[in-house]
């Protein structure tokens, strides 16, 4: 369980996506470099990667985030932001450019037992009186 300053949350986000025409580029060095970049991505915008994993032709990404992030923003800073850093610190030439595919799957992951719901419901009671 997380806190921000005026949430208590548990909110994981499966998120999945594609270099443009699915090709198979992110083998090697490539993928050490997006992995690399993904954590900088997650460590500045304040994000845990729970899981991570890059394959020749899609990425998963398993990110908590607090709730005033939503997915697609999520989605567009990992997608986006990767893009930009990996092209400007390793593609020479156009050829060697990641670009991302339009689209991503986003799914949510978590789980709040009874005694969650209860304990927090008690520590604003506590916080009230």
């Amino acid at each position: 369980m997380k806190a921000t300053r005026h949430a208590t949350y548990n909110l994981n986000y499966h998120i999945v996506w594609v270099p443009k025409y699915r090709n198979s580029v992110l083998v090697n060095e490539v993928a050490d470099r997006v992995r690399t970049i993904l954590h900088e991505i997650a460590e500045d915008k304040g994000l845990e990667i729970l899981d991570l994993t890059v394959q020749p032709d899609h990425v998963h990404l398993f990110v908590s985030s607090p709730p005033k992030n939503e997915p697609a923003l999520l989605a567009n800073w990992f997608k986006g932001i990767s893009s930009r850093k990996y092209n400007h610190r390793y593609a020479d030439h156009d050829s060697e450019k990641i670009g991302w595919a339009r689209g991503y799957y986003a799914g949510t992951a978590g789980h709040v037992s009874t005694e969650t719901v209860e304990n927090y419901i008690q520590q604003h009671k506590q916080d009230e009186s």
